[in-house]
């Protein structure tokens, strides 16, 4: 399996403090079916910053220590951004870095609520060739009062990408129903784990994928496995008709 989202890198964000921690994190990751993983540290969150550069230079350093240590990973380079007004023109300076040098990138809203600029430079960035993939949109206050935004961020033609911690509970059971809606409405394209230790932020990904053949079916499993290889390959990945989310039909609370 493939692992689009992980904080594994040590020490360039909240995710692994030490190479100790990243290393468990990694061995955790293989125990978990995990092959092949993309580094996603924030960036330009307010908190954390982290260069191209600078990401590029630690998942070379970790692979090599990987194949020291007989670790059956592969890491690849990305990076979780903070969305901003500047992104389309940071992108066109590479001054940032889309997930495995392919056209998708990830994009982060804050917590709480959507800014209301981000229609627009969500048009910019499909305009200027990029697709963009709001992360964890069911662990978003506005999103989970309004989830009729992300509806409108899907057709437009942004992906996301919802977390397996979610779709197992981890987060809780309001957010493990909604995020079985967003999955329901065809509004998310992809499960990972946005793994950031080996405790309370852990490798869930088959458990969460076991979990979507169950409830949803094999054409929904297969849709999630089959997306992230193909985002790494950098071709269109599969994406269902979207569902407009109506309280009715769906139930959101």
């Amino acid at each position: 399996m493939i692992d689009i989202h992980s904080h594994i890198l040590p020490g360039l964000d909240d995710g692994a403090k030490t190479e100790e921690d990243a290393i468990a994190m990694a061995n955790a990751a293989v125990e978990n079916g995990i092959k092949t993983m993309i580094a996603t540290p924030h960036h330009k969150n307010g908190r954390y910053e982290n260069t191209p550069e600078t990401i590029k230079l630690h998942v070379s350093i970790f692979n090599k220590l990987l194949k020291d240590l007989q670790i059956p990973l592969t890491l690849l380079p990305g990076q979780e951004i903070r969305l901003n007004g500047d992104i389309v023109k940071e992108l066109k300076n590479k001054e940032l870095l889309t997930l495995n040098h392919s056209k998708y990138l990830f994009v982060e809203f804050p917590t709480g609520h959507v800014p209301q600029y981000s229609e627009q430079i969500l048009f910019e960035l499909l305009i200027a060739g990029y697709v963009p993939i709001i992360v964890h949109p069911e662990r978003n206050g506005e999103l989970i009062r309004n989830p009729l935004r992300l509806y409108e961020f899907v057709k437009q033609g942004a992906l996301a990408q919802i977390t397996a911690g979610s779709v197992k509970g981890t987060f809780g059971r309001n957010i493990q129903k909604f995020s079985h809606q967003l999955i329901r409405a065809n509004l998310t394209h992809f499960i990972a784990t946005d793994a950031h230790n080996t405790t309370s932020r852990s490798f869930l990904l088959k458990e969460a994928l076991d979990e979507v053949k169950w409830v949803f079916g094999t054409d929904y499993y297969t849709m999630f496995l089959e997306n992230s290889e193909l985002l790494v390959a950098n071709k269109d990945v599969h994406v269902f008709e979207p569902i407009m989310p109506r309280k009715k039909l769906l139930g959101l609370f």
